[in-house]
């Protein structure tokens, strides 16, 4: 059991969460509610484990389930959610830009308050949109991979979309024909006026009416607020550009060792200050704190990647098959993602962040196996799989030792001394302080 200081500021004996819950009855998103409670028994071996035998001494080990949800900062699995559907299609292997539209930060919480699936959806579409329109004046589709981003350093919600871009692309003859030129300023005032027909679009009369000023504001008085970016060289390699966007996207609103100090009411966190290019502090209480990040948390089944052009899935097949001719005369023209960003096993990222891996067994050198899984069913343990007899027979007897009261309250008690040794104690701070004052 591993716990960290996300899980005391949301579970510890101050029950943040459920005050907060219980305070926000009817705004609070259903799938907010379920993410973090999902998050509450990641790790919880009461919830569900794996059993794993090494081969050698026969030694036992139980993995507890991870959450896998999309607001849980450590589990294994959001890399795979996030990119699976990129890392199992061909990029081509040509120049790609990194391409980032922003919108006018009056803006904001329009997006936030109101048909926040649809709007956040037009976002992206309309990024694709107009880079699609753009080089279809020079007669070539380009190929658009496009993620969502919703949060900013001080976790403020500032949606923006992030944009893998090919330089170039297939014209109707099926020729691919490099095209390695971007004018900003153009595509921002394009940008400006695709997000305002969005909204204006989306929003009922009644909508637009409590929100025209914004409107009026952002139309008139900031029109830098659209800004439209990418490298100006753009000769990046495919390899690194995707490895760098896929660890920026896998990332949840914050990293907790960016959480400095938390005492049960108040929370203090770092960020970096992209205006002075400094590291800053941010004090926020904990419901606060609670608020800015469960509203990052993704609609059901909302898609944060979405692919356009040359990339999209309806017309990729056909542009493969147009592209033949073309493949003959460059090599490698298709490059495996796959390959590239392969997803890689829990044991494999432990093994390369603590240089130990968790399945090797620290007794005879061997390693483990898996050999059964135990599940949560009407909130009792079950044995859902079992390689052989003895492998039932153990997970069995786990079980038993696990459901017991004793179990349970000691699983209770450790959970709490851990919350106590991240949780900040001032009256403790106070007396070290006078006591080195006074020596």
């Amino acid at each position: 059991m591993k716990q960290n200081i996300l899980h005391a500021i949301f579970f510890d004996k101050f029950n943040n969460w459920n005050e907060f819950v219980e305070e926000n009855k009817k705004r609070i998103r259903k799938v907010a509610v379920k993410e973090v409670e999902k998050f509450r028994d990641c790790g919880d071996i009461t919830k569900g484990f794996k059993l794993f035998v090494c081969e050698g001494c026969h030694d036992t080990k139980l993995v507890p389930f991870r959450c896998k949800g999309r607001f849980c900062p450590t589990c294994s699995v959001g890399e795979s959610q996030k990119w699976s559907e990129l890392l199992d299609q061909d990029l081509y292997h040509v120049i790609h830009r990194h391409v980032i539209f922003t919108i006018d930060e009056g803006l904001r919480t329009i997006f936030l308050k109101y048909h926040r699936e649809k709007l956040l959806k037009g976002l992206m579409d309309e990024a694709a949109g107009i880079m699609l329109s753009y080089f279809k004046k020079k007669r070539i589709q380009p190929g658009i991979i496009a993620a969502l981003h919703t949060f900013g350093s001080q976790l403020e919600f500032n949606p923006h979309v992030h944009m893998v871009v090919t330089m170039g692309g297939v014209t109707k003859d099926g020729r691919w024909e490099t095209y390695d030129y971007l004018p900003y300023a153009m595509l921002r005032k394009y940008w400006q006026n695709a997000v305002l027909k969005l909204i204006r679009r989306v929003l009922n009369r009644r909508e637009k009416r409590d929100v025209q000023h914004l409107l009026q504001n952002a139309y008139k008085k900031n029109a830098d607020g659209f800004y439209v970016h990418a490298p100006k060289r753009s000769r990046t390699k495919l390899k690194g550009l995707l490895l760098y966007i896929s660890r920026y996207m896998n990332r949840g609103p914050i990293a907790v060792n960016r959480i400095r100090m938390y005492d049960g009411e108040t929370v203090m966190f770092t960020y970096h200050d992209k205006r002075t290019n400094t590291k800053e502090t941010k004090i926020m209480g904990t419901k606060e704190f609670i608020g800015a990040l469960i509203r990052h948390i993704p609609d059901e089944q909302f898609k944060m990647i979405r692919r356009y052009g040359v990339y999209s899935r309806r017309i990729k097949t056909l542009k493969k098959k147009m592209l033949e001719i073309y493949q003959e005369k460059v090599e490698k023209l298709l490059v495996n993602a796959q390959k590239l960003i392969r997803t890689k096993t829990w044991d494999k990222r432990i093994d390369e962040i603590f240089g130990e891996n968790p399945l090797k067994c620290s007794c005879c050198g061997n390693y483990y196996e898996y050999m059964g899984m135990s599940v949560s069913q009407k909130g009792h343990l079950t044995i859902k799989y079992a390689k052989n007899k003895d492998a039932r027979r153990y997970m069995e007897e786990e079980i038993a030792k696990i459901e017991k009261e004793t179990f349970r309250n000691k699983q209770k008690q450790a959970k709490e001394e851990i919350f106590e040794t991240v949780r900040f104690d001032w009256e403790k701070q106070c007396q070290l302080y006078l006591s080195k004052v006074w020596d």
